[in-house]
C-alpha cells in the first residue's frame, strides 16, 4: 500500500450534507477540496454563493481557451504542426491535414495517440491498414511508421506520450469490460489495398522524430514491406462511439471514471452522451472543486456542452492546477430545471500531474475573455 501523506481525520461542523454532491443545503453551492485528483481525502464545503463569482482573475492561474479550427495551417506531416500544450511527459498538437502525406513518420519520442476530429480516410502502417473516421481515437506505438491518406481534409488532436507508453486502465470492481471491452480495439489489416500500397513504385522518405528534431531518411521503395507479423504490440483504432460510460443515477461521478488511455503522469478521459441522474437531490453538473494537483485540459469534438457556454466543437480549455473552477452560470440554472434527458457531447480531456507549458500556436487563437464566462449575466 502507498504512503498516506495526510492527517486522517473526519470532521463536520456547520451545515452540509452527508452524501457528496447530493441533497445540498437550501441556497448553497458545494466546493469539492480534493488530494490526488478526486481519488485521495477530500473536504466537501458549502458556500452561499457559487465560488466562481469573481470580478476580476489576475495572474497566470487564469483559466484559458483557445479555437484551435481557427488555426489555418496545414502541414503535410505532423511535426510542422504546432504544439498546443506540453511538458516533459506529454505534447499535445493539433494537426489539420488536407490531402495524404508525401512521407511516412516515425515518432520515437514516445507513443503516438491520435483523435480524429473531423474527416476520415486510410491509415498505412507497419502493420497494414486501417480505415478512420471522426471520432476514432488511434494508438501508434512508439517506432511505428505511419502516413495517413484522407479521403478530404481533415483535422486531429495528437497526444504524444513522452519517453513513454500508453496502456489501458484497470477498471477494478466494475472488470476489464466496462467502459469499453477490449475486444472493440480495432486492428490494422494487410489486405489488398495495403498490399497495393506497398507496391507503389518510387523513393519514400521517413520522417523520424526523436528530442524533438526531425531527421528524414529516404528508401528506393516503400519501407511499409512487411508481409506478416505476431505478438501483443500493435496499432489500435477504437471510436467514441463504442464507448459506454459509467453512470449512477443518484450520484455524479468524477471525470476520472471517464478514463480512456493512461499515459506517465497524465490520462485522457472521454466524455460521452449519458443519462442525467433521476435521484431529485443529485447534483446534474460537473461539481466546484480545486483540483491542486492536475492541470486540467479539455478538447470539445461534437455537441452541446453542457457545463459550459459560449464553447464550440473544436475549442480546447486549460484550467491549471491551483484555482477553484465548476460550471458556468448558464449550466447551473439549466440544473435546477433539465430540460434533457441526457448529455449531448463529445470532449476528450487530459489530465497531467505536471503543469503544461501553452505553445505560440494555441496562443495565437487564445480568447482571452473566457476567464470572464463565469460572470453571472447582467
Amino acid at each position: 500500500m502507498s504512503e498516506r501523506h495526510w492527517i486522517p481525520v473526519r470532521g463536520a461542523d456547520g451545515r452540509h450534507s452527508r452524501q457528496a454532491h447530493a441533497d445540498l443545503p437550501d441556497g448553497t453551492y458545494e466546493r469539492e477540496m480534493s488530494k490526488e485528483g478526486f481519488f485521495g481525502p477530500a473536504a466537501f464545503l458549502h458556500h452561499p454563493r457559487p465560488p466562481t463569482g469573481w470580478t476580476r482573475f489576475e495572474g497566470p492561474l487564469r483559466p484559458r481557451a483557445f479555437d484551435l479550427s481557427a488555426l489555418n495551417a496545414a502541414p503535410a506531416s505532423p511535426w510542422e504542426a504546432g504544439v498546443i500544450l506540453s511538458n516533459a511527459k506529454v505534447e499535445v498538437r493539433f494537426w489539420k491535414l488536407a490531402a495524404a502525406m508525401p512521407a511516412l513518420a516515425r515518432n520515437a519520442d514516445g507513443d503516438q495517440l491520435l483523435f480524429v476530429h473531423t474527416g476520415a480516410g486510410e491509415l498505412f502502417c507497419d502493420f497494414g491498414r486501417l480505415a478512420f473516421r471522426a471520432g476514432d481515437y488511434v494508438y501508434l506505438p512508439r517506432g511505428t511508421m505511419w502516413r495517413l491518406a484522407p479521403a478530404g481534409a481533415a483535422s486531429l488532436l495528437t497526444i504524444q506520450c513522452t519517453n513513454g507508453h500508453f496502456t489501458l486502465p484497470d477498471r477494478g470492481l466494475l472488470g476489464p469490460h466496462a467502459f469499453f471491452d477490449p475486444a472493440l480495439l480495432e486492428l490494422p489489416s494487410m489486405d489488398e489495398a495495403f498490399r497495393a500500397h506497398q507496391a507503389e513504385p518510387g523513393e519514400v522518405v521517413v520522417e523520424v522524430k526523436k528530442r524533438g528534431e526531425v531527421s528524414r531518411i529516404t528508401y528506393p521503395y516503400n519501407p511499409l514491406d512487411a508481409v506478416g507479423w505476431h505478438g501483443d504490440l500493435a496499432p489500435a483504432r477504437i471510436n467514441v462511439a463504442d464507448l459506454r460510460p459509467v453512470t449512477s443515477h443518484r450520484y455524479h461521478l468524477p471525470p476520472s471514471v471517464h478514463t480512456t488511455f493512461l499515459g506517465e503522469r497524465f490520462v485522457v478521459c472521454t466524455f460521452c452522451p449519458r443519462p442525467f441522474e433521476t435521484d431529485p437531490g443529485a447534483l446534474k453538473v460537473p461539481f466546484f472543486h480545486n483540483n491542486d494537483d492536475y492541470d486540467e485540459v479539455l478538447f470539445y469534438h461534437a455537441g452541446d456542452f453542457f457545463s459550459r457556454d459560449h464553447i464550440s466543437a473544436g475549442a480546447m480549455t486549460l484550467h491549471p492546477s491551483g484555482f477553484t473552477h465548476g460550471p458556468h452560470p448558464k449550466a447551473l440554472k439549466n440544473m435546477l430545471v433539465q430540460p434533457k434527458p441526457a448529455t449531448d457531447e463529445y470532449a476528450v480531456m487530459i489530465d497531467t500531474r505536471d503543469p503544461l507549458e501553452v505553445g505560440a500556436a494555441a496562443e495565437a487563437v487564445e480568447n482571452r475573455a473566457y476567464v470572464d464566462s463565469w460572470k453571472a449575466p447582467a
